[in-house]
């Protein structure tokens, strides 16, 4: 049996009276992009921050590699890195200076210090930039930093905390590509409420919704999670919008402009698809496209976050 990167089991965590997260079970035990999905105040922040051994849970278990992060927290700790949403970065010290701090901090040989800080500088883009003092980086340059210190001591589980929060858009793209090349290695959970950063990056998803677990598969099955409700049709002889709202299992009916028109339907989206192109021949309403349209990311992100009445 594969052994689990991450186990968490019954984990539940409350602030004086009020419960943050409750009864969270979920286990990574494969490498990839798993993002960690939910809305401010879900309590994914809290999850990943017991997770990291950060804080202390109130009831249930963390598990890295098989070990208990309450009962052998440093030890788990050696195969987690972390990136908090602000990076810890030392300012006034060089690159290769903070790195090195980093390597001493995680216990590497002092031997093994200079090749360590190389490789991760190679592998983050920042070689070039190994003498610059910090502060004069860029933000996503400043990013790259915080990511190598997170993985300088070649840890099988990486947590990143909205790292591309801030950034501009040519910042994002080279950010996500260093995610997925660091995710080939090992593990990576990124913690994010931005829809378009899991589509992109992500190839799971574990979503917390009002503290509990909401949704936990891959992005193709979470994206599929409601069916399609909606037809997009393109009618070069449109009829008038009154007669498309009488055809059968039609609840409405919104013009987009030109000849292109929404239909909203309550039968089968496979049916209702035949009774456009058939009544469109029958008709002459010169039908020239039709297909159905995919819940957007953000109407199930609304759905699952909602809270159950």
């Amino acid at each position: 049996m594969e052994q689990s990167i991450l186990k968490v089991e019954n984990l539940s965590h409350r602030y004086s009276v009020q419960w943050a997260i409750r009864d969270i079970n979920f286990e990574i035990t494969q490498n990839g992009v798993y993002g960690l999905l939910g809305s401010n105040g879900a309590g994914k922040s809290t999850t990943m921050n017991i997770i990291c051994g950060v804080l202390k849970q109130t009831e249930g278990n963390v598990f890295i590699k098989g070990i208990d992060m309450r009962d052998n927290p440093v030890e788990a700790k050696r195969h987690i890195g972390f990136l908090p949403q602000k990076p810890p970065l030392h300012t006034d010290l060089t690159v290769e200076e903070y790195l090195t701090y980093c390597a001493r901090l995680r216990q590497i040989a002092r031997a093994e210090e200079g090749k360590v800080v190389d490789e991760v500088l190679a592998r983050c883009g920042i070689s070039h930039f190994r003498k610059r003092l910090i502060h004069n980086l860029s933000g996503g340059y400043q990013q790259r930093v915080g990511i190598a210190q997170a993985i300088i001591h070649r840890p099988d589980f990486v947590v990143l905390d909205e790292p591309t929060n801030g950034l501009d858009p040519n910042q994002i793209l080279e950010i996500r590509h260093l995610i997925k090349a660091i995710a080939e290695e090992c593990t990576v959970v990124l913690s994010t409420h931005i829809l378009s950063e899991v589509q992109a990056t992500c190839n799971y998803i574990r979503m917390i919704g009002q503290g509990t677990l909401v949704f936990s598969g891959t992005v193709d099955e979470f994206d599929n999670y409601i069916l399609p409700n909606t037809v997009f049709a393109t009618l070069v002889a449109a009829p008038p919008i009154e007669e498309l709202k009488q055809l059968p299992g039609v609840v409405d009916v919104d013009e987009l402009g030109g000849s292109n028109y929404r239909l909203r339907f309550s039968d089968s989206p496979q049916e209702m698809i035949e009774r456009v192109v058939q009544t469109s021949v029958a008709k002459d309403w010169r039908l020239t496209e039709v297909r159905l349209e995919k819940s957007s990311l953000d109407d199930i992100f609304a759905e699952l976050s909602k809270i159950k009445k």
